[in-house]
C-alpha cells in the first residue's frame, strides 16, 4: 500500500505544503508542493485565515492519509516561535476536523532522516530531497523543500518497508531496490534501536 503524507513547514509569512507518496519499499514519490504566503501588514486573523483556508483546499484535493508537521522549538526569536506555533495549530486542526492524523517531528529527525545527520543544513535537505524524489530540479523556495522532507521522514519513521527488517545493516528494500545512503542510515538506526530494547 502507498501511504500519502502532507508535510506542512509551517510559518506566518511563508507556510511550505509538499505532499509525498511513499510505497512500502521506501521510494518516495513527490505529488505537488507550494508555499501559502501572508503578508506582515495584514492583521494576525486574516494571516490565519489564508493558512487555514489554503490547508483546507490542500487536504481536500490530495487527501493523505496523515498529516507530518514541523514541530515548534525552541528559538531567542518569541515573535516568530508565536507565529509558527499558531501556523500549526490551524494546520492541525484542518486534519483534526477530517479525522488525518497528525505527526509532529523535530528538524533534527527530519535532518537525520533525509540526510543520516541531524546537524545537516537547508541546503543539504534540499540537495537529498531532490535525488530522493528523483526531481529534476530542487523545489524552491526552502520552505517547499523542508516540507516535502516532513513528508518523507513521517512515512519512514512509520516503518514502511526495510525499516521493519530485524537483520544487520539494510542496503536494498523489500524488491531489492538500492537504498540511499541516508535510508541506510535511517533503517540501521532503526535496527539498532530494536535490538538494544
Amino acid at each position: 500500500m502507498t501511504l500519502r503524507v502532507l508535510g506542512v513547514d509551517p510559518g506566518l509569512t511563508r507556510c511550505g505544503i509538499g505532499v509525498v507518496d511513499v510505497e512500502k519499499n521506501r521510494r518516495a514519490t513527490m505529488v505537488a508542493f507550494g508555499v501559502v504566503g501572508t503578508s506582515p501588514e495584514e492583521s494576525l486573523d486574516q494571516r490565519l485565515l489564508v493558512i487555514a483556508t489554503s490547508i483546507d483546499e490542500w487536504l481536500d484535493k490530495y487527501e493523505p492519509h496523515v498529516l507530518a508537521v514541523e514541530r515548534v522549538f525552541s528559538q531567542l526569536n518569541v515573535s516568530t516561535v508565536m507565529g509558527v506555533a499558531q501556523a500549526s495549530g490551524v494546520v492541525i486542526a484542518a486534519a483534526a476536523r477530517r479525522g488525518i492524523p497528525v505527526a509532529l517531528h523535530t528538524p533534527s529527525e527530519v535532518k537525520a532522516a533525509v540526510t543520516g545527520s541531524g546537524t545537516s543544513n537547508k541546503d543539504a535537505v534540499t540537495k537529498l530531497v531532490t535525488k530522493i524524489l528523483r526531481l529534476d530540479a530542487p523545489p524552491r523556495p526552502a520552505d517547499a523543500a523542508d516540507a516535502l522532507a516532513l513528508a518523507i521522514t513521517h512515512a519512514w519513521r512509520a516503518g514502511s518497508g526495510t525499516a521493519n527488517s530485524r537483520a544487520g545493516a539494510v542496503t536494498t528494500g523489500p524488491g531489492g531496490q538500492s537504498l540511499t545512503p541516508a535510508q541506510r542510515a535511517w533503517a540501521d538506526a532503526e535496527a539498532k534501536a530494536r535490538r538494544s530494547r
